[in-house]
């Protein structure tokens, strides 16, 4: 999205045209992690239609917004979304919860149980805000399942590409069903996406988990920063 802004286009259009191109790319990564069975298929179909439908709502009212408010809420999420990224993750959680409100999982050689009463509306927010502001929503979600939800940190990655693809389409499709968009060169930006999901999909199942944490919040710091001056200078 900074990227797209800082090319012309409104917070508006660079929203849409990021959850346009986020659904290409998502669905080039899950295809590579979901060969290293690293997607937990009925984890994704729980957590993520309530998150679809919300990502819908968002993109939809999003141009009911102020553009300045779109671009803050977007550079605060990434300010949040990069000290998530710092934080210390554990590989599993060391108590395994069977009790109401919390789902016991076993996927390959991992047990977890999900915290449901956290998830679920941790989950609708993070719909909401991703669909208005055009960012993918894994960004939180990973964070979600490793530290609230004790999934382990390569699970949670890959099951968040399958959570992506399906939240930005409902906010790509939202923000089209408002009528006010413009997305004059998305697709050719979208199938170049492609090329980037496989390439980082197969670069993440090689490299050191921390290390790709430190990537992503160094790039995700300096996009708010970015972002914080085109509001400045802008406004």
């Amino acid at each position: 999205m900074p990227i797209l802004i800082a090319f012309g286009l409104s917070a508006y259009d660079a929203a849409a045209a990021a959850q346009l191109i986020l659904v290409f790319s998502a669905v080039a990564a899950m295809l590579v992690f979901h060969k290293s069975r690293m997607v937990d298929w009925k984890l994704a179909l729980i957590l993520d239609p309530p998150t679809d439908i919300m990502a819908f709502v968002g993109g939809y009212f999003a141009h009911s917004l102020p553009e300045t408010l779109i671009k803050g809420i977007f550079a605060v999420l990434l300010v949040i979304a990069a000290l998530f990224m710092l934080r210390k993750t554990p590989e599993t959680t060391a108590v395994i919860k069977k009790r109401a409100g919390y789902w016991y999982r076993e996927y390959g050689d991992v047990r977890y149980s999900v915290n449901m009463w956290l998830a679920m509306p941790v989950t609708i927010a993070t719909g909401f805000v991703a669909g208005m502001v055009g960012i993918s929503g894994g960004s939180f979600k990973v964070p979600l399942m490793v530290l609230a939800c004790g999934v382990p940190m390569r699970i949670a990655v890959g099951t968040s590409s399958a959570m992506v693809a399906a939240t930005a389409l409902m906010g790509f499709l939202g923000h089209s069903a408002s009528g006010l968009i413009d997305l004059h060169g998305a697709f050719l930006l979208a199938i170049a996406g492609v090329a980037g999901g496989l390439a980082g999909g197969k670069y993440a199942l090689k490299t050191n988990p921390a290390k790709l944490k430190r990537i992503f919040a160094v790039t995700t710091l300096a996009a708010a920063v970015f972002m914080c001056i085109n509001i400045l200078l802008t406004g």
